[in-house]
């Protein structure tokens, strides 16, 4: 499998190292459920830190942009952390991305950057200056991950290879790209602005919750309208959890045949990731091969 060496990989980890958590989005709702990710970060033999700010509100938002991009900001340049976690989803860290040449402080401090859903502004600016980072759990999700998922998360960690995932082939045969994970409705609200990476062959990796699927439907039409899917060599589809389906309505699934189904790209869905589920963690960058006869998502090393 081609790998492409413009991409910059951040150091792997080691035991003993120290990973920061900082609250980039929405304010916390679970403090159990970052303790219990904070002991499994432990045993597994890495301190884990949480910025001062962690848990502060703001209205819906984990402080003050202020506060908030002090603490990402410092999660950078402090080279006592090895790595950075978000405690949480929710809304507010493409907030921070307004002020300050944040494409130049990611090439100058290269970490891995852990997350989804809302940090996929995250993840896309720093995909900009390809920069590799990781979709995957937060520190209110990571405790719910399956076994098999918490040993492939800090297995990529220290550099081993990621096994393949397994989903639904739609056909269309197989293609190579690099790997663009993204929440959905984030990566709609982004496309166009100075957030949004190239999409010229790329993998995308698509997941979503809470959304009905006539608005899964507006998306992917104004993604249809922009163009933007012109580039984009597949389609690797996640978890599409709890929005409702009302009476008369196509399901979410009949709206992504109907949206993508005509694109003649290799497309896999019922893939292991995303939210109200397994979240199997998606490396920003990687070269990967998607199958669309076998329903196979294979990762390079």
């Amino acid at each position: 499998m081609t790998s492409i060496a413009s991409w910059i990989k951040p150091p792997f980890l080691q035991p003993g190292d120290t990973i920061i958590g900082i609250s980039p989005s929405g304010a916390i709702k679970d403090v159990a459920a970052v303790e219990n990710s904070i002991e499994i970060m432990r045993s597994q033999g890495y301190n884990l830190e949480l910025d001062q700010h962690w848990n502060a509100q703001y209205s819906y938002l984990a402080g003050r942009d202020e506060q908030r991009r002090e603490a990402l900001l410092q999660a950078l340049t402090n080279p006592n952390y090895k790595a950075i976690i978000a405690v949480r989803g929710g809304y507010g860290a493409a907030r921070l991305l307004e002020e300050k040449d944040w494409e130049t402080i990611f090439r100058n401090y290269p970490k891995w950057l852990i997350g989804f859903s809302d940090i996929t502004s995250l993840l896309w600016k720093l995909a900009r200056v390809k920069m590799s980072s990781i979709q995957g759990p937060v520190l209110t999700t990571l405790a719910k991950e399956p076994e098999w998922s918490l040993k492939r998360f800090f297995s990529y960690l220290q550099g081993e290879p990621l096994p393949p995932l397994q989903g639904q082939g739609w056909g269309n045969g197989q293609t190579e790209g690099w790997l663009l994970p993204a929440n959905l409705t984030v990566a709609t609200n982004i496309l166009g602005t100075p957030l949004q990476p190239p999409l010229n062959d790329v993998i995308l990796a698509l997941e979503d919750t809470g959304e009905v699927p006539y608005r899964i439907d507006r998306m992917l039409t104004q993604w249809r309208l922009m163009g933007a899917f012109s580039g984009v060599k597949g389609i690797a589809l996640g978890r599409f959890s709890g929005g409702n389906e009302p009476e008369n309505s196509w399901t979410t699934e009949e709206v992504l045949r109907d949206r993508l189904g005509d694109l003649n790209i290799p497309i896999v869905s019922d893939l292991p990731f995303g939210h109200d589920g397994v979240n199997a963690i998606l490396p920003v960058g990687m070269m990967v091969r998607l199958n669309g006869d076998r329903g196979s998502l294979e990762f390079s090393y």
